[in-house]
């Protein structure tokens, strides 16, 4: 047991400056977000998607750092911890002051726990990125841009959306998709295809979001298949 904690105390230390990065960088997103709302007046739409779009680019700094799969699933453990007492004590207003009923700050920390744990073990570290940098960008630059510039709206399912907020999610999945699908190696023609399947799938899933399930869909749905397609 003793030998047990050691190593895990060892390994800690051996990433204290990346975990100590990350933890700082997560702090500033929030604390800037919180500025905004409070001095700045901005609206809480606006200020939960700055810290969604910031917070997911965390899996730049653990793909490139090759922290291990532990560090990671902790963290997504702490993060659904901090998320429910946020919730409980209304912790921070510039996420949580929204008028309508979302978990998707909760499912947000579930799929890059279930994601890490799918893909970092077979070190197909890719998808895991390929699935939350969707969710990261696609989806909030898709909110940003269908408040801002959503004039021409559709319904499914008494869901809201706009067809510019769903161009730019398609639009931003495919990038994400091709970027990282091209740092690995993998040829052009196939790149093209997967991230066009990809991002269609993704826009799709994202029109469902009610309570703010497309957090924890788009993820997963875009990393299998872009996992599935890369794979046949």
């Amino acid at each position: 047991m003793s030998f047990q904690f050691f190593c895990l105390i060892s390994t800690l230390y051996s990433f204290r400056l990346p975990i100590c990065l990350i933890v700082f960088y997560l702090t500033a997103v929030i604390a800037i977000a919180e500025i905004l709302k409070h001095s700045w007046d901005t609206k809480t739409e606006i200020t939960r998607k700055i810290v969604h779009i910031a917070s997911g680019n965390i899996i730049i700094f653990a793909w490139q750092l090759q922290l291990p799969i532990w560090i990671l699933i902790t963290g997504s453990i702490l993060s659904t911890l901090a998320v429910l007492v946020s919730y409980a004590f209304y912790l921070f207003p510039s996420i949580n002051d929204i008028n309508r009923l979302s978990y998707g700050t909760l499912f947000y920390a579930f799929s890059i726990g279930i994601l890490s744990y799918c893909f970092w073990y077979e070190e197909r570290f890719q998808y895991a990125v390929i699935g939350i940098l969707i969710m990261t960008w696609g989806d909030g630059m898709a909110a940003i841009v269908g408040l801002k510039f959503g004039k021409h709206t559709y319904q499914i399912f008494n869901v809201n959306k706009s067809w510019e907020g769903s161009l730019m999610m398609m639009g931003i999945s495919f990038i994400v998709c091709s970027v990282i699908l091209s740092l690995v190696g993998e040829p052009f023609s196939r790149t093209f295809i997967i991230s066009l399947v990809t991002s269609i799938v993704a826009t799709a899933l994202e029109v469902f979001s009610s309570f703010g399930i497309d957090n924890m869909t788009v993820p997963i749905g875009s990393a299998f298949v872009s996992f599935y397609l890369a794979n046949l």
